[in-house]
């Protein structure tokens, strides 16, 4: 049985097409599903935003189904990064919903809500295939996913191909571009000159650690001494 919040979801659902993430589609939502109002504004504070929050983390625990079902041991790790991704797009059951997501979280006063969702869907990427990172790269692997995944979702609300294909190969562009830049940054560190002039700014970087709690509003924590 669904419990009141994702009754109330699915209820709004059926009103975010045609009215978007607003109060209009929160107060019908709660009506149809039969919710006292005082308990629907308590578990959704916010009214339509807090349930377009909660609709884009479903579409996140779905994805980490998906991943977790899927046999990824034979796979390239860039395609394993790729399945993941189009893994969270498929996960959506409403195209609508997501286009009408994007105009409310394009909003200045709501912009910062999108931009923890997506950095969000990255962190339960990069965890689910195994990132054990705790340093700096923890955050440049989650902020370059994070434009991966957010161009890829924009190219495919306006991709009407066959099967998305069109997305998909969009999607496999991004992810080439980024193992060129991680090819680059390999590099790099192989070259002594380059190394060497980059030595300086590598102490500053390495004093960066991964957030000790999954808690925290901002994908940051305190360095570490040395």
């Amino acid at each position: 049985m669904p419990d009141t919040a994702d009754k109330i979801l699915d209820a709004a659902l059926m009103h975010v097409p045609f009215d978007g993430w607003s109060e209009e589609s929160f107060r019908a939502a709660v009506s149809d599903a039969g919710v006292d109002p005082v308990v629907a504004c308590g578990l959704f504070p916010r009214g339509a935003v807090d349930l377009a929050v909660a609709y884009h983390k479903r579409g996140d625990a779905e994805m980490l189904r998906r991943i977790a079902a899927a046999d990824l041991d034979d796979m390239r790790f860039r395609d394993k990064v790729a399945f993941a991704v189009r893994a969270r797009i498929e996960a959506v059951d409403d195209r609508e919903a997501v286009r009408r997501g994007t105009t409310l979280f394009a909003l200045p006063l709501y912009a910062p809500d999108g931009a923890r969702l997506i950095w969000g869907t990255a962190d339960a990427i990069w965890t689910a295939l195994g990132d054990t990172s705790r340093d700096f790269n923890w955050y440049t692997k989650r902020a370059t996913l994070s434009g991966v995944y957010s161009s890829t979702v924009l190219y495919w609300l306006g991709d009407d191909s066959l099967g998305a294909e069109a997305t998909w190969d969009f999607l496999d562009r991004r992810i080439e571009d980024v193992m060129r830049f991680e090819k680059f940054k390999a590099q790099v560190r192989g070259n002594r000159l380059l190394s060497g002039l980059m030595a300086g700014p590598g102490r500053v970087l390495d004093r960066v650690k991964a957030p000790s709690s999954r808690d925290e509003d901002l994908p940051g924590g305190t360095p570490v001494s040395r």
